[in-house]
């Protein structure tokens, strides 16, 4: 799903107060209720990990036992993010956003990016947090993002005006890499060999070509390919190990009945209160690079009827709000269906089924997390 370029206007739009109940306390807002609007300042402003790995750091990441793969990429990360450092400019860490970008200083030779290699849930996001975190430069000077994201920001800058903005930085870091959209990975691929040539780091996640074996794992080859001349700069590290979402934790909660979400909804501060068929058809209306701040103070997601999803447009949008809601930690009560029949098995079976499994692996952990708004 290639994303139409986002709103230029100045400010997001406010979020308006929700009406208090009865007793003086704010009622729940809706998500249906929101249209933000987000300029392309606030697009690269947000290029950092998201809250959920703000505080991700390599110390933090505990490799599964007899996972040597994963030990062995943290040292190469570290390694890798100490490099990035060499010849960095002593600039105050001024922003330089949208100023052409000044000649820079030899790259190090060797390989100026490493692709993060492996099956749902080993850690590859937070690793690729750790390295953002651990790269000797300022924040402004290092970039964060997914490839929709990115593919947002050239539409909104311009790619000559992106490659500027961009130029000037030491790291980006770009998750989950869309490699089945032939026409995003081409654009986006030429805008990382301007950046190579400007010696900024580069690190990546991806996702698989539709059609694959092996369910999402071990893309390495798919994605050099797919990047073509770029190949060489990158040093493939392969992940192994088990989703670590479902480690030792217990089965998804079972989904509660209206009532019970809707009085859940109604005590809980900052909460959300929307009919599932509702919120598919507003997110119709509303751009993926905006549902992020679609969610903006939301404590905590209640839908009511949730039901399977129709089609496979909706279904994609629907990968990117749960993107967005586990990014930030957003619990998600809900009444209907569970969320592992939200996608219908030739969904699961099609070229997108890696999106799919890793939301319903995210709105099943968020489930979870739901549990204490009803305990």
């Amino acid at each position: 799903m290639s994303p139409s370029q986002p709103s230029s206007s100045p400010a997001p739009s406010p979020i308006a107060t929700p009406p208090a109940n009865g007793d003086g306390t704010a009622a729940p807002t809706a998500l249906t209720s929101r249209t933000p609007h987000v300029p392309a300042e606030r697009l690269v402003a947000e290029m950092v990990p998201p809250p959920r790995f703000q505080g991700a750091r390599f110390d933090t990441y505990i490799p599964q036992p007899g996972q040597s793969s994963q030990a062995e990429a943290v040292q190469v990360l570290r390694a890798f993010a100490s490099g990035l450092g060499i010849g960095a400019e002593a600039d105050g860490g001024k922003r330089r956003w949208f100023s052409r970008s000044s000649k820079k200083s030899a790259a190090p030779k060797g390989p100026r990016g490493v692709y993060l290699d492996g099956g749902y849930g080993v850690g590859k996001t937070h690793l690729l947090a750790s390295l953002w975190h651990a790269t000797p430069a300022a924040p402004e000077l290092k970039a964060f993002g997914t490839f929709v994201e990115l593919t947002n920001l050239v539409g909104a800058l311009g790619f000559q005006q992106t490659v500027r903005t961009l130029s000037g930085h030491r790291l980006l870091c770009i998750d989950e890499f869309e490699l089945d959209d032939p026409g995003d990975t081409v654009l986006v691929s030429t805008l990382l060999g301007k950046l190579v040539e400007a010696g900024v780091g580069l690190a990546a996640t991806s996702n698989t070509l539709p059609g694959k074996l092996g369910e999402g794992r071990f893309a390495a080859a798919d994605f050099l390919r797919e990047i073509q001349g770029l190949s060489a700069h990158f040093r493939a590290l392969r992940i192994d190990g088990e989703d670590y979402r479902h480690r030792g934790l217990p089965e998804a909660p079972a989904p509660f009945d209206d009532e019970t979400v809707v009085r859940a909804a109604h005590r809980t501060p900052g909460a959300s209160l929307d009919d599932f068929p509702s919120l598919l058809s507003h997110l119709s209306t509303v751009h993926p690079s905006r549902y992020g701040a679609m969610c903006d103070g939301i404590r905590a997601v209640c839908l009511t009827d949730v039901q399977a999803v129709p089609d496979q447009s909706t279904a994609l949008r629907l990968v990117v709000l749960a993107d967005r809601l586990y990014d930030r930690e957003v619990p998600v009560l809900a009444a209907g269906k569970p969320f592992d029949e939200l996608f219908s098995d030739e969904m699961l079976r099609g070229g997108y089924r890696k999106k799919y499994f890793r939301a319903i692996s995210r709105l099943t952990a968020l489930a979870r997390d739901a549990k204490a708004l009803v305990a």
